[in-house]
C-alpha cells in the first residue's frame, strides 16, 4: 500500500506541476500568445508551426485547443487555420515529452529553489510569474524521479505483472486505457512521460507502452471534446475536427507498433527514447500527412456540426465561451468583446432615439424599449461569467481589467435604463398628445444628441484599447457637455419668456431631455475613471481647469 502511495502521489505531482507551468506562462505571455495565434493564421503552415511554439510554452495541446476554438467561436479564424494549429499543437506536446525524457534530474532543485525564492519575495510581478514556472518545471523533474522510485518495488509484485501481462495482447484495450489516463489526468505530457518511466523500469513492456501512448494522444482529443461540450457550434466544430485527425491517425498507426519495435527500436539507446519518440513520430507523421486534409475535414465538421442560424435580434450572449473560463486572460478577453457587443446594442437605441424623437415613431419606440431587455440581459451574463474567472489566477493588468469590465457593462446597463425612460416619456409627452418641439430646441437636441452618439464610441474606443489621451478627452467632454446642457436650459427659458407655443407645450419634456442626455454622458464619461486612476493621470483639479475651449472642433 505504501507504494502504491508513494506511485499515486508521484503521478499527481506530475499532473500539479504540468498544471503550474500552463497556468503561469498563460499569466506571464496569456495576451502575446493570443495574438501570435491570431496574427499566424495566414496560411495552414505558419498557423501549425505557431501551434507549435504555443503549445511547447504552455505545455498543454488542450490549453491551445481551446484558445483556439475560442478565436473561432469569435469569428476570429477560420476553422481549417484552427484545425492546422492544432495539428502543430500535437508536435509541440511531442517536443516537450523528449525533453523532459532527458536525464535532468539535476535541474529539478534547482528550479524549486530559484522559482521559490521569485515566487515568495516578488509574487505580484512578472518576476513571481516566472517563479510559478520554475517550480512547475522542477515539480515535474521530480514527480519523474518518484514515478521511477515507486514504480521498482510495486510492480516487482506478481499480482500486479499478471495484471499488466493480461492486456499485453489487447491494443484496444491499451489505447483506451491510455486516453482515460490522459482524461484524468488533464494531460496526455504527463500521461506520455509516466508510461516512458514505468517502460524505462520494465513495469510495462514495450508495446503495451506504445499503445498505451497513442491512448493518451485520443484522450487528449477527446478531453478537448469534453471541456467544450456546452459551448457554442463553432467552437465544437474545432475540437471535433481535431478530435477525428487523432481518431484517424491512431486507427492508422496502431496495426505498425510491431513494425518500430522490430526495426526501430533496436537502434534506440533505452526504452525512454522508444517511447517519446514513438510519441514524437507518431504526431510529426499524421500532422504533416493530414495538414493538406483541413479544408476536407473543416467542410465535413461543419457538416455533422451544423452551426444554427441565428434569429435577428436574438439575445443570447455571444462570446461567453464557459470552455475559456479555464484560462482567465481568455475568459477576460471573452468577457471585453461580450461587453463591446452590449455597448453596440445601447448605441443602437441611442441613435433610434433621435428618430423616434423627430418622427414620433411609436413602433420603433416598442422596438427600442424591448432591447433595454437584452441589454440587461447580458449585464446578468457577463456578470454571472465574471464571477465564475478566477480573481487568483489573474495577473495584476488581468486584474484591473477585470475591474474594467464590470464598470464598464454596469454602465451600459444604466445607459440603457436611462434611454428607456426617455423613449417612455417621449412617447407620454409628445407623441400620444401630437406635440412637437421648436425649430431651435430641436437644434439642441440634436446638437446633445450628435455629441452622445460620439462619445460613447470614443468610450468604447477608450475601452478597449485603454488610450490615456482620448480618456482625458472624454473628461473634457463631460465639461464641455454639461456646459452645453446648462446652457441651452437657458435659451429654452429665454423662448419660453417669447411666448413661443411649441417651447411652452414641450417645456416639461424638453428640460428633462436634455437633463437625462447629460447623465447619460456622465455614464459614458465615467469610463475613463479607472483608465486614467490606473495610468496615474488622475488629476484632483481636472474639472475645474476645463473649459469649453479646451477642445477644437
Amino acid at each position: 500500500m505504501k507504494h502504491l502511495l508513494n506511485l499515486l502521489a508521484a503521478v499527481a505531482l506530475l499532473v500539479w506541476g504540468t498544471h503550474l507551468v500552463r497556468t503561469g506562462v498563460l499569466r506571464v505571455f496569456g495576451a502575446n500568445l493570443r495574438k501570435i495565434l491570431v496574427q499566424s493564421m495566414r496560411n495552414r503552415f505558419t498557423a501549425a508551426l505557431s501551434g507549435i511554439g504555443v503549445t511547447a510554452l504552455v505545455q498543454s495541446s488542450t490549453a491551445t485547443s481551446l484558445m483556439t476554438s475560442s478565436f473561432v467561436g469569435q469569428g476570429l479564424v477560420t476553422l481549417p487555420a484552427a484545425l492546422a494549429v492544432m495539428r502543430g499543437a500535437d508536435v509541440g506536446t511531442a517536443l516537450i515529452s523528449v525533453l523532459f525524457s532527458a536525464d535532468l534530474s539535476w535541474l529539478s532543485p534547482m528550479f524549486i529553489f530559484v522559482g521559490v525564492v521569485l515566487f515568495i519575495s516578488r509574487s505580484a510581478s512578472m518576476a513571481g510569474r516566472i517563479g510559478r514556472v520554475l517550480i512547475g518545471l522542477g515539480l515535474m523533474l521530480l514527480a519523474l524521479q518518484l514515478v521511477v522510485e515507486a514504480t521498482e518495488p510495486l510492480f516487482s509484485s506478481p499480482a500486479v505483472r499478471a495484471l499488466l501481462a493480461s492486456i499485453s495482447s489487447d491494443v484496444l484495450l491499451e489505447i483506451t486505457i491510455g486516453a482515460v489516463l490522459a482524461i484524468v489526468a488533464y494531460s496526455s505530457l504527463a500521461v506520455v512521460l509516466l508510461v516512458a518511466a514505468m517502460a524505462t523500469s520494465n513495469v510495462v513492456p514495450l508495446d503495451v507502452a506504445l499503445g498505451l501512448v497513442l491512448g493518451a494522444n485520443l484522450g487528449s482529443g477527446l478531453l478537448a471534446v469534453l471541456t467544450t461540450a456546452k459551448s457554442a457550434v463553432s467552437v465544437r466544430q474545432v475540437t471535433v475536427g481535431n478530435l477525428l485527425f487523432k481518431a484517424l491517425g491512431v486507427a492508422i498507426v496502431a496495426p505498425f507498433i510491431g513494425l518500430w519495435i522490430r526495426y526501430v527500436q533496436p537502434e534506440l539507446p533505452n526504452q525512454t527514447h522508444g517511447v517519446v519518440l514513438f510519441h514524437l513520430a507518431f504526431n510529426v507523421v499524421i500532422s504533416v500527412g493530414f495538414i493538406g486534409l483541413t479544408q476536407w475535414v473543416a467542410r465535413l465538421v461543419t457538416r455533422i456540426l451544423p452551426v444554427p442560424q441565428q434569429p435577428a435580434g436574438t439575445t443570447r450572449p455571444h462570446h461567453l465561451d464557459p470552455s475559456a473560463l479555464s484560462t482567465p486572460s481568455l475568459a477576460i478577453s471573452n468577457a471585453a468583446r461580450e461587453a463591446l457587443h452590449q455597448a453596440d446594442i445601447v448605441e443602437t437605441m441611442l441613435i433610434g432615439t433621435l428618430d423616434v424623437i423627430r418622427h414620433n415613431d411609436l413602433r420603433l419606440a416598442q422596438e427600442l424599449r424591448q432591447l433595454d431587455d437584452t441589454v440587461d440581459q447580458l449585464y446578468s451574463a457577463i456578470k454571472y461569467y465574471m464571477t465564475r474567472i478566477s480573481r487568483e489566477a489573474l495577473g495584476e493588468e488581468e486584474s484591473r481589467r477585470w475591474t474594467d469590465i464590470i464598470s464598464f457593462t454596469i454602465n451600459m446597463e444604466q445607459i440603457g435604463d436611462i434611454i428607456e425612460r426617455v423613449i417612455i416619456d417621449v412617447e407620454d409627452k409628445k407623441i400620444k398628445p401630437q406635440r412637437n418641439f421648436s425649430q431651435a430646441g430641436m437644434a439642441e437636441i440634436v446638437e446633445l444628441h450628435g455629441r452622445l452618439v460620439a462619445n460613447l464610441r470614443l468610450s468604447m474606443s477608450v475601452f478597449l484599447n485603454g488610450n490615456v489621451r482620448d480618456a482625458q478627452k472624454l473628461l473634457e467632454e463631460k465639461v464641455r457637455f454639461r456646459d452645453l446642457e446648462r446652457a441651452y436650459a437657458t435659451t429654452h427659458l429665454d423662448r419660453l419668456s417669447d411666448r413661443t407655443t411649441l417651447s411652452i407645450e414641450t417645456s416639461s419634456l424638453h428640460i428633462d431631455l436634455i437633463s437625462d442626455l447629460k447623465r447619460i454622458n456622465s455614464h459614458i464619461c465615467s469610463i475613463a475613471y479607472p483608465i486614467l486612476e490606473s495610468a496615474g493621470a488622475l488629476a484632483p483639479s481636472r474639472l475645474r481647469e476645463s473649459r469649453l475651449g479646451k477642445i477644437e472642433g
